[in-house]
């Protein structure tokens, strides 16, 4: 592992534990030239799961894609970059364990939104506006109606 400070590959492992999601290793290195400290994760490695987009087109599913498509809904929320990091490792093990080779980009944009819903209703709205391509500010009302109506009932 070359160290991102000084680009030596010369480094320690000087702790070990398991992630959070518990599918991950999180590992505290110490460069042994410039004695820096960083952290890397190690997962598993999983066969490609490919995204099938509204067109027909097939791309790379991209953890990192869906970590900053949800981080850019939670701009300036009160979620932290660990519950982001959750939300994505659990959305990534859901998508492994159901399709074998491609999901369908609607599911996961819907699923996305579903986290974020349970996250932040402003992220959600975020998230959804740009998803849903809104035009207009009744498909906000739209959107927010049932989240009123649930709030309402002390949902």
């Amino acid at each position: 592992m070359r160290c991102p400070f000084c680009r030596v590959d010369n480094d320690r492992v000087i702790d070990s534990r398991a992630g959070d999601d518990g599918a991950s290793i999180r590992r505290r290195r110490e460069c042994l030239d410039c004695r820096k400290r960083f952290t890397t994760y190690e997962r598993v490695e999983r066969q490609m799961l490919s995204v099938v987009k509204k067109g027909g087109d097939r791309e790379p599913f991209e953890r990192e894609k869906i970590k900053r498509g949800l981080a850019k809904a939670c701009w300036k929320r009160p979620i932290s970059e660990e519950q982001i990091e959750m939300a994505v490792s659990a959305l990534e093990g859901e998508l492994y364990g159901t399709y074998e080779t491609e999901v369908p980009s609607r599911v996961l944009g819907e699923r996305v939104m579903e986290l974020l819903r349970g996250l932040d209703q402003v992220a959600f709205v975020r998230f959804a506006s740009v998803y849903r391509e809104f035009k207009d500010i009744r498909d906000f009302v739209e959107e927010l109606e049932p989240i009123l109506a649930e709030t309402a009932r002390g949902g």
